[in-house]
């Protein structure tokens, strides 16, 4: 992940920069491949499976919000979470590798799988989790990674959730506004492709506890999420 970065030197260099900020069209996008990336068998915090089928009780939607080290970690602390797996999704790539989303020619962002018991938790929590733990203001970017793989983004299985997220995201943008911050931009779609990312990135904070996290949230607190318990399949 992206460390704080030095200034820039030269034009050329300040082109590449800005370009990372414009998600690539289809011509522009790297063509991936057919494979899929290896997913390993079992979490590392909870020795949950990573990757479905799960079982018909669970639920799962897929979260953007910067870096995927910290973003899976909120999610594997929360309480009715049956497992976390990060990967990327959003963009044009097939099944890409870290390397080539650190382009910025996938269009892909950082996400986080999260498959959970909503006769634990629910949806509406889960969003309250997501829009806590990071800046949903910033655009392109979160704190000091730079670039459209760190977009704050919801991705949604259902039109359940479609319409929870978006409530979600109008409430918080009220409260939000109260504080004097900016503008959310974060995207709200349908989930495509979610592509598991390498062995290594899985867990990586349990893995590496001293690793980087650049997520900060912004102290607001988001009104939803306590007394609605919006189902989703």
């Amino acid at each position: 992940m992206s460390r704080p970065r030095a200034k820039i030197r030269n034009p050329d260099q300040k082109a590449r920069r800005v370009k990372k900020l414009t998600l690539p069209t289809r011509s522009e996008a790297l063509a991936g491949r057919d494979t899929p990336m290896p997913v390993p068998a079992r979490h590392f915090v909870n020795d949950a499976p990573l990757a479905g089928p799960f079982a018909d009780h669970l639920q799962h939607s897929v979260f953007a919000l910067g870096c995927f080290w910290g973003a899976e970690r909120c999610f594997w602390e929360t309480d009715g979470v049956f497992t976390t797996a990060v990967g990327y999704t959003g963009g044009i790539t097939r099944n890409p590798t870290y390397e080539e989303v650190c382009t910025g020619k996938t269009g892909h962002t950082e996400a986080v799988l999260v498959v959970f018991d909503p006769a634990e938790v629910s949806y509406a929590e889960l969003l309250k989790t997501f829009w806590e733990g990071h800046d949903p203001t910033q655009g392109m970017r979160q704190g000091n990674d730079v670039g459209t793989q760190y977009r704050s983004a919801i991705f949604t299985v259902n039109d359940a959730q479609q319409a929870e997220a978006r409530r979600s995201m109008s409430e918080y943008q009220h409260e939000l506004h109260n504080a004097g911050l900016g503008t959310i931009t974060t995207e709200i779609l349908p989930l495509d492709m979610f592509y598991y990312a390498e062995d290594y990135h899985q867990q990586y904070l349990a893995k590496n506890p001293a690793g980087y996290c650049g997520l900060g949230g912004t102290g607001v607190s988001c009104p939803v999420g306590l007394d609605v318990n919006t189902k989703s399949a």
